[in-house]
């Protein structure tokens, strides 16, 4: 039950609220109906009471003053028509209750267009029907929805535009003329206005433009309206055609308004669209040829009115900026753009007042930032015919400015400067636009003496600088390519055509870009050749060849191109060339002709842009030749029908050629006649004539305007419209503009070709700068230039480093060293500069080369005048391990000296580093002069360009070698005083040293060089070589230290280390002794720390003659001889390779006056020792026979050496060292035993050791002898040449089996007799003699002894050895024989 009764309860609520729902929804739509018909009304009492302010108008009593007074009253007075109409309207506005939204607006409308159309109504009732029609419009009382709407808003736009006034007072005509203006707005901003049509909303746009004119006599503020409305047109019709595909009216089907044409044929229901816009964008065009008559001295003179320019251009602009890139979805606007537009801005460019030539500049701008793609020859004609035209000069000084404005403003835009490069720069059909720009920016820029800077000057000056840096921070961001500098070189190795240019492909710039850069560089080789080819045509073509612009055979096409693009061929040249008979030349003629494009153009024009390419030749044969194929290709590209075959063209271009004559040649007294000219003319066109009013034509162009060759020098043509037409036709063809990004490549291209007056530009500034922010600028720029040179343009920053070192007054050869001082502590200019200078140095050494010379004569100057330390390098810096800067090295860029990450953050501005106006560290709060001189060059770091050289690129580094090598040289300074010298010889050598030290991992790619530039400089006139060997010896020998501190596997170090120091000892005999103690404790600790390093023989031959030569003086000998004595005691580093020259030079110290007698004995003994090294090497040889040994490295070699040693040992002054040389030589050929002398080599050994060792003292002792008071002498040397007879008899018979063996053996034994016979027999004069004579008998007997029991000396019938021995004992000592020979036969 419960239930029951809540679900009756529920449904009387449902009910409740569906009855209070359906009462909500009625109330809803009364109060909407309700509101309906209030609106209606409000509009019914605003239609009322305007048709009853019109009517009280027309009705007002006239004026008594007025010249329309009349006797009869208004009402008769004007048409009743039109009273009627207005009386009608009203009567029906309240009844009935009018629904005026469902109402054709013509019934309400047509009543006030009729006043605002009569032609005898007062001012006043038109301005007020006008201003009735504007509140109708305001209201929206009708909509798109509205039947009769289109008619409506179109009959509006007519009757507005048909407005009639009669004559009446300005007041009421300039508020007549306001209220059209207000009404014109109103229709263009109501809803339906999309429904006028292309014609009507021209009407609209021209009635705005006539009240502009009108306006002009009236008043200002009625002009501002008018133009401003004018303003707004353009703005609303623009503004709906940038969306006019999402702008279509109710029922209307949606179409492509991409197609122009189609839109053409749309019909006048489907309202306005791309045709109406294309129409007033070419009555904007065609304001800008608005013309005034201008009367001067009775004539009358036509010039273009610059306010209608100026009006138009803002106009112009204003649809550009609104529309954009959306202009490119109509072909034929963009077309008018491309064409009409540009033509007008070219043709009245260079000849506009400054503010029109602003407007265009604008203008252009604007066009390119949204066009750019479409208008490429048309950029290239607007930079050529009018912006570097007119900044060049031949105008007013304000048009200059106007047009340097306008350059700078483009260059502002960094990816133009890099398009325009690469769209005319690198196109070999184009101009150098770029170039251009950057010459003429450089050309205004560059400062007259002693004086500020002009506007101009510094107008361009900005615009210099903008490029630069625009390049510099382009080039420093561009970090994703990997190319290196070597790669920027670009050699033309194979023929392509340089007139077809290579497809961009985004996935894979790198081919594209090379591509460009070839064609750049083709377009300075074509430049070449047409300089050869004006001095002597083969020449020129031959170089084409030789450049690889033109294969071979050469190519017609190529040449035709040749002819018809390179500016500045001298065209009598080309003129002949093109009418030889030839048919090489006849094809080149053809495809010569074939490069013009003759659509859209009459007979007379096409002929005149033909023949300024060249001058036609004055043979007649050649003549007809070249007009022959003009006719050809004029006929095949003919706009219209009127030739019937290319013979017609023939026979009336020939016939034009001769008018051309007769009018304009002054010999010609009797001019043809118009008449003439036409009858000589017909029935050329095959057999029928040609229209009467063409040839009319071309006989008054051809008299009026003569056809003329412009010069010969390719200087610029004036526009017209000839050369316009023809550019437009080439545009069609030729390549859209390339939108590209930087690339680092093209940057360092596009700089190069303006480095040289960019660079004397700023410099020139730099050096003219009065005030502060100017130098600051000039400074950036150049260290912008140096940001760009870095990448392959070495001479430029060589350049820009000369200049600036000039600056310092550094280098002022006339300047003593107080002025000097003066002039650099005084003036700020200078100490920039030097800044500048070392910054550069630091920042960009890896690209300088000449310029190295020029920053070490700033350091030498800087130097005498006391600025720099005494060491500006600490010496803990430059001995790091070799494995440090190896490692540094790895991740060195090539470019410079610091890493490019470094770099990034370190190169911006120089503003950032160059704080001279800090208020914190202020030079001129610094103190003194020195102070701030000092704290200079602190901030200079140039300590760091040297510690750092690491980082340099060999070809840099080579070349800083060399300066300071020359200026340690003395080349280019002159030293006051030997201290001067000594200081800056010094001074280079640290610096040498140091770079070196830095490079010690890449010494074989740089000593060479360095090496060849010491001979050098020791050729020199000046070269003084005591303090340059001086140097030279210790920094070489320290270098040398570092070398072989660490093993290399090249061997190459080593060798030109050594080579360098044995040159400057040839240099200076005396240098090692001079050095001796700087080069002893280094040559020592390479021979005790490092010996295992030394490789070659020159090597060991180098450190051990340093060794030896030092060692001669007792400050150093004990460590010397301590040194030789540990490396002959260890052994492990006597080597084949150095044996002979340890032996060599250990015998130096063993023979050295100095020497005390135990250390030479020590030296001997080693010396010994040593044999037993060469038994091992024998050894060696004998397990590894396949080993080659060099013959001068063979162990009977190097025994041979040291034997010889220790016999010149035998002939020094000191007793005790000789004889125990000699007993040395004994020792060592008992030693030698195991080394496997063969017969004769015992002989050898013999002849050239044991018996040269008894002759030499044989000899000497005679020569003792003989003087006077030398008893001593001879007393020492008896003692030492009776132990050499023993030697000699100890080693004959240790080897006496083998060297019986010998065939010579017979002739040897006869010397040892011969030896003895000579020490028995010798004449002293002296009672030691007796010391011989009675030693050598003995001797004999035990060496004849010890043959008779080896049965040596046998007697018997086959060897005669005894009876010859027999008979030389008889004879040298007849006693003897008798012992030894009791039977001797």
């Amino acid at each position: 039950m419960a239930k029951a009764i809540d679900q009756d309860h529920e449904e009387e609520d449902e009910n409740n609220d569906e009855e209070d729902s359906s009462l909500k929804q009625n109330k809803k739509k009364w109060r909407g109906s309700n509101k309906n018909r209030r609106k209606e009304l409000s509009i019914s009492c605003m239609l009322n009471t305007e048709v009853g302010a019109v009517l009280a108008v027309i009705r007002r009593f006239p004026d008594p003053s007025s010249q329309f007074m009349s006797s009869s009253s208004p009402e008769e007075t004007y048409n009743s028509l039109l009273l009627n109409s207005l009386k009608s309207l009203r009567a029906v506005i309240f009844n009935p209750p009018q629904q005026w939204h469902m109402m054709d607006p013509l019934i309400y409308i047509t009543p006030f267009l009729d006043v605002i159309q009569s032609d005898d109504i007062p001012a006043a009732a038109t301005a007020v029907a006008l201003s009735a029609v504007l509140k109708i419009l305001k209201h929206e009382i009708f909509s798109e929805k509205t039947p009769g709407a289109r008619d409506a808003i179109n009959t509006i736009v007519m009757g507005i535009t048909s407005c009639r006034l009669e004559r009446t007072d300005q007041a009421s005509e300039q508020s007549v003329l306001m209220r059209i203006l207000q009404l014109l707005i109103g229709i263009m901003r109501n809803k339906t206005s999309y429904m006028l049509t292309d014609h009507a909303v021209c009407t609209l746009v021209n009635t705005c433009f006539q009240v502009v004119q009108q306006s002009a006599g009236i008043g200002d503020l009625l002009q501002y309206n008018a133009r401003h409305t004018m303003h707004e047109l353009i703005h609303i019709v623009f503004e709906r055609l940038a969306d006019i595909d999402a702008i279509v009216g109710p029922g209307e089907s949606r179409g492509n308004d991409d197609d122009d044409d189609a839109d053409y044929e749309r019909s006048m229901n489907s309202g306005y669209g791309a045709r109406c816009a294309i129409d007033i964008f070419h009555f904007l065009c065609s304001m800008l040829h608005v013309v005034e008559v201008v009367d001067i001295d009775g004539s009358t003179v036509t010039s273009s009115d610059e306010n209608i320019q100026i009006f138009a251009l803002i106009l112009i602009n204003s649809a550009i900026e609104l529309f954009g890139e959306g202009i490119g979805k109509h072909p034929k606007l963009l077309k008018t753009i491309q064409d009409n537009l540009f033509y007008h801005l070219v043709s009245y460019g260079a000849c506009s007042s400054p503010l029109v030539l602003s407007m265009i500049c604008s203008t252009v701008l604007n066009i390119f930032q949204f066009f750019r793609r479409s208008i490429r020859l048309q950029m290239e004609a607007f930079f050529v015919f009018v912006l570097l035209r007119v900044a060049n000069g031949g105008n007013l000084i304000l048009s200059q400015e106007v047009a340097l404005e306008g350059i700078v403003s483009f260059c502002r835009d960094t990816d133009f400067l890099i398009e325009m490069f690469v769209n005319y720069d690198c196109d070999p059909l184009c101009r150098n636009v770029f170039e251009d720009v950057g010459r003429l920016l450089c050309k205004k820029a560059f400062p007259t003496s002693n004086s500020p800077l002009s506007s101009i000057q510094r107008q361009a000056f900005e615009g210099l600088l903008i490029t630069i840096h625009s390049i510099a921070d382009s080039i420093n961001e561009d970090n994703g390519n990997s190319d290196s500098i070597e790669s920027y070189p670009i050699v033309i190795s194979e023929y392509k055509p340089f007139w077809i240019a290579e497809k961009k492909n985004d996935e894979n710039l790198q081919p594209w870009i090379e591509s460009l850069r070839v064609r750049r560089a083709q377009k300075r080789k074509i430049a070449i050749a047409g300089d050869h080819f004006n001095r002597d045509e083969k020449k020129g073509l031959d170089y084409l060849k030789i450049a690889s612009l033109n294969p071979n055979p050469p190519d017609a096409k190529t040449l035709a191109y040749f002819y018809r693009f390179t500016p500045g061929l001298d065209k009598n040249k080309i003129g002949d060339f093109l009418g030889d008979p030839d048919d090489f030349n006849l094809q080149v003629l053809k495809e010569f002709t074939d490069t013009f494009e003759f659509f859209g153009m009459i007979l007379d024009n096409a002929l005149r842009t033909y023949l300024e390419a060249f001058r036609l030749p004055g043979e007649s044969q050649k003549i007809q030749r070249i007009l022959e194929a003009f006719s050809e290709r004029f006929y095949d590209q003919q706009a219209t029908e009127i030739f019937v075959n290319k013979d017609a063209v023939f026979v009336l271009c020939y016939s034009l050629i001769m008018l051309n004559t007769d009018q304009h040649n002054p010999q010609v007294k009797k001019k043809m006649t118009e008449e003439e000219f036409i009858r000589n003319n017909r029935a050329i066109n095959d057999g029928k004539d040609l229209p009467r009013e063409n040839l009319s034509e071309l006989f008054q162009s051809i008299s009026n305007n003569a056809i003329t060759i412009f010069g010969q020098s390719g200087s610029y043509l004036e526009m017209n419209n000839n050369r316009w037409v023809e550019l437009i036709n080439r545009s069609k063809s030729s390549e859209p503009y390339i939108i590209c990004s930087f690339h680092r490549s093209l940057g360092r291209d596009m700089f190069a070709s303006i480095s040289g007056p960019t660079v004397a530009t700023l410099c020139a500034i730099f050096e003219q700068a009065c005030d502060d922010e100017t130098l600051h600028e000039c400074v950036e720029g150049l260290f912008s230039v140096a940001k760009i040179a870095r990448f392959g343009l070495e001479d430029t920053l060589d350049e820009l480093i000369a200049s600036l070192c000039k600056f310092t007054l550094l280098l002022n050869p006339y300047a003593t060293t107080e002025e000097t001082l003066y002039a650099f502590s005084n003036d700020t200019k200078p100490r920039v500069a030097t800044l500048t200078v070392f910054t550069i140095a630091n920042n960009f050494g890896g690209t300088l080369r000449g310029g190295w010379r020029n920053i070490i004569d700033c350091l030498l100057k800087l130097k005498r005048l006391k600025l720099l330390p005494q060491s500006i390098v600490e010496p803990s810096l430059i001995s790091s391990p070799s494995s440090d800067l190896l490692m540094k090295n790895k991740s060195s860029p090539t470019s410079g000296i610091h890493g490019g990450r470094y770099m990034a953050g370190l190169i911006g501005r120089f503003s950032q580093f160059l704080s001279l106006d800090n208020t914190d560290d202020s030079m001129a709060q610094m103190g003194s002069e020195l102070e701030q001189n000092l704290k200079l060059i602190q901030r200079c770091q140039i300590s760091n360009i040297f510690i750092s050289s690491s980082m340099l690129t060999e070809d840099s580094l080579q070349t800083l070698g060399r300066a300071l090598i020359f200026a340690s040289g003395g080349r280019g300074h002159k030293f006051s005083t030997s201290v001067e010298e000594d200081e800056t010889v010094s001074f280079c050598w640290e610096l040498l040293t140091t770079i070196t030290l830095s490079n010690i991992h890449r010494f074989s790619s740089i000593w060479p060089f360095f090496h060849e530039d010491f001979i050098v400089v020791a050729q020199y006139s000046t070269f003084s070589s005591c303090p340059f060997t001086e140097k030279a010896i210790l920094c070489l020998v320290r270098i040398c230290e570092n070398i072989l501190s660490t093993f290399r596997s090249e061997k190459s170090d080593e060798e030109y280390i050594f080579k360098s120091i044995n040159l400057m000892w040839k240099l200076d005999k005396d240098v090692l002794d001079t050095c001796y103690e700087g080069i002893a404790p280094v040559v020592s600790k390479i021979l005790t720390e490092y010996p295992a390093n030394l490789q070659t023989q020159f090597g060991w031959k180098s450190i051990l003659h340093l060794l030896s030569i030092t060692g001669r003086h007792p400050e150093t000998y004990d460590q010397c001889v301590e040194t030789m004595i540990m490396l002959l005691s260890e052994g492990i580093h006597v080597t084949r390779i150095n044996y002979g020259y340890c032996i060599e030079y250990a015998f130096g110290f063993a023979a050295l006056k100095i020497s005390p007698l135990e250390k030479s004995s020590k030296i001997l003994d080693l010396m010994a020792e040593t044999v037993n090294l060469i038994i091992q090497w024998y050894q060696n040889d004998l397990i590894d026979p396949e080993n080659n040994v060099e013959d001068g490295l063979r162990t009977s070699g190097l025994f041979m050496k040291l034997a010889e040693y220790l016999r010149k040992t035998t002939l020094v002054r000191r007793e005790e060292i000789r004889n125990h040389a000699i007993l040395t030589i004994q020792r060592s050929f008992i030693l030698a035993d195991r080394l496997g002398f063969t017969p004769e080599n015992c002989i050898h050994y013999f002849n050239h050791v044991i018996f040269a060792t008894v002759d030499d003292l044989h000899e000497k002792l005679i020569e003792y002898s003989r003087r006077e008071n030398a008893e001593k002498e001879v007393t020492s040397m008896v003692g030492t040449l009776k132990l050499s007879m023993e030697v000699l008899k100890e080693v004959f018979l240790h080897y006496l089996e083998l060297l019986s063996q010998c065939t010579n053996f017979r002739t040897f034994w006869l010397g040892v007799l011969r030896r003895m016979n000579a020490c028995m027999k010798v004449e002293l004069r002296h009672e030691c003699e007796l010391i011989l004579h009675g030693m050598v008998p003995m001797l004999l007997i035990e060496i004849i002894t010890q043959m008779k029991e080896k049965e040596v000396l046998v007697q018997s019938e086959e060897n005669d050895l005894w009876d010859f021995t027999c008979i030389q004992i008889q004879w040298m000592a007849p006693a003897l024989a008798q012992q030894l020979f009791p039977d001797p036969f």
